[in-house]
């Protein structure tokens, strides 16, 4: 560990390559070698992303998109999981230069150490959703607005605002980020000397640009997407829920933050309390908001609103608290803290990556609960596929069901089907129904009778012939799984 110590001193940068390169080795092979089928966010993600839109009735579409690049670039599954940790890493290059000047290089390496103690870069983050890829921009937004604010260069002031403008493309959770930034640059003695300059005028101008075609998007679309967000957050009850679901969220992220704090615990116990160095009295304010400033914010809105809150939320809450440990509990440096937080960090690493092996591929043969990780997906859109192209003599360009079942179906049949989600227009505008009619489809639905198309498929496929259903088995597991379906016939007339 003494070695470990100085090698980090030495080679900083060599030394946050291995960790980063350690950290995308193990969590993008566990689950691309434990989960035969991607899951549900990912199947979502290139449901949607394949069709280019500007916004769509869930969610803002950046990370749909970046899933359909990656499935152009490389076209396998693992580049999925990959994706996720390159965004988790970028998060973490970000932290560690938000953190060397103030910390030093063994200081940034610990506070990232400390976060990785939460399951969101790691554990959850193998499935890459919307939650991750707000990791590198909520960091890049924090380490610009610090630099902003002690530099005073106007080109930190555009980057906050690009990087505020992209984080609206992956979530509109970022509030709870800008609104604690703008409220600190209205009260804070020193921030407000910034309100003199024109940084924080052009960071505002460089967010709306970025985010302009997304807004207008939404303007033309009633702000649908934001249905969705209001019913992930469950209605008020009564008036004890104003205190009753604040104390929920912090209640969980408190839980999800205990290995986080017994990594960081060697620096906690007995710690030196002098100030940083390199830190003064601003910096620590600084950090301080940028640690507890949006995790304050959703337990305000909460307690306001007396709205339910969502655990997943926490995603991007947390990414500065191990450098406010290290900055407010000192001893960082020293050698016998550091070797403590690194072994009690690698046994959380380790405990973590075998409760993952565990899960998926140990206690599938023990317990029945059901995991979209074995689902059969590419066994569905194989045999789909091929009794359409069968039945017809056509290939198979349409799929009518649900998001799940025909994503799958969408992702890993040959030539990849469109999807028209739940047989609903509303819900995939950009299908061209006379196209559908003309090639024809095939209709397929799950835990319901195989037998008989679910009503919701009626408008969209009213002539569809039921076809006699089949049955698949999971992966590994001796589960199996009942496909109902039905064929639309193609109608070349219906092209003209």
């Amino acid at each position: 560990m003494h070695s470990l110590h100085d090698f980090v001193e030495r080679r900083p940068r060599a030394a946050f390559l291995a960790f980063a390169a350690l950290h995308l080795i193990v969590w993008t092979a566990l689950p691309a070698t434990l989960r035969p089928n991607l899951p549900l966010d990912v199947i979502e993600a290139l449901t949607y992303g394949r069709e280019w839109q500007l916004g769509y009735d869930k969610l803002p579409p950046l990370p749909w998109w970046l899933a359909e690049i990656a499935f152009r670039l490389i076209g396998r599954d693992f580049a999925y999981f990959a994706l996720s940790q390159v965004a988790v890493i970028a998060a973490f290059a970000v932290i560690w230069a938000t953190a060397r000047p103030l910390v030093g290089p063994v200081g940034a390496l610990l506070a990232l150490l400390i976060v990785d103690g939460l399951h969101y870069f790691h554990y959850t983050a193998a499935q890459f959703n919307h939650n991750v890829i707000q990791l590198p921009l909520w960091a890049l937004a924090g380490y610009s607005y610090r630099a902003a604010l002690r530099e005073g260069r106007l080109l930190s002031w555009v980057l906050l605002g690009l990087s505020l403008g992209a984080a609206v493309w992956a979530k509109y959770f970022v509030v709870v980020l800008a609104l604690p930034l703008a409220l600190f640059l209205l009260t804070d003695r020193d921030a407000r000397k910034a309100l003199r300059t024109p940084g924080p005028y052009l960071a505002l101008i460089a967010a709306l640009v970025v985010v302009a075609p997304h807004l207008w998007w939404l303007i033309a679309n009633d702000f649908l997407p934001f249905a969705y967000a209001s019913a992930r957050a469950e209605a008020l009850r009564d008036n004890l829920d104003h205190l009753l679901r604040p104390l929920e969220f912090t209640a969980g992220q408190f839980f999800f933050l205990l290995p986080a704090l017994a990594i960081a615990a060697p620096l906690l116990w007995r710690a030196d309390r002098s100030p940083a160095r390199a830190a003064d009295a601003f910096d620590r304010r600084i950090v301080t908001l940028l640690a507890f400033g949006p995790f304050a914010g959703v337990v305000a809105l909460s307690a306001l609103t007396g709205r339910g809150t969502v655990a997943m939320w926490g995603y991007p809450l947390w990414l500065f608290l191990g450098l406010w440990i290290v900055l407010a509990f000192r001893r960082a440096s020293e050698q016998k803290r550091f070797a403590q937080v690194v072994s009690i960090w690698t046994m959380v690493f380790l405990a973590f990556a075998l409760v993952f092996i565990a899960n998926y591929a140990v206690l599938p043969h023990f317990d029945q609960r059901y995991r979209a990780a074995l689902f059969p997906g590419d066994r569905l859109a194989g045999e789909i596929s091929a009794r359409f192209r069968a039945a017809t003599g056509r290939p198979l360009a349409y799929v009518i069901a649900d998001i799940w079942t025909g994503g799958n179906i969408a992702h890993y049949a040959p030539g990849r089907p469109r999807l028209l989600i739940d047989g609903d227009p509303r819900r995939a505008p950009w299908i061209d129904l006379a196209d559908l009619k003309a090639r024809g489809a095939a209709v397929v639905w799950t835990g319901s009778d195989p037998r008989t198309m679910p009503p919701r498929f009626q408008q969209a496929a009213p002539n569809a012939q039921v076809q006699p259903p089949f049955k698949l088995k999971f992966h590994w597991v001796p589960r199996e799984l009942e496909v109902g379906w039905a064929i639309l016939p193609p109608q070349p007339a219906a092209a003209r």
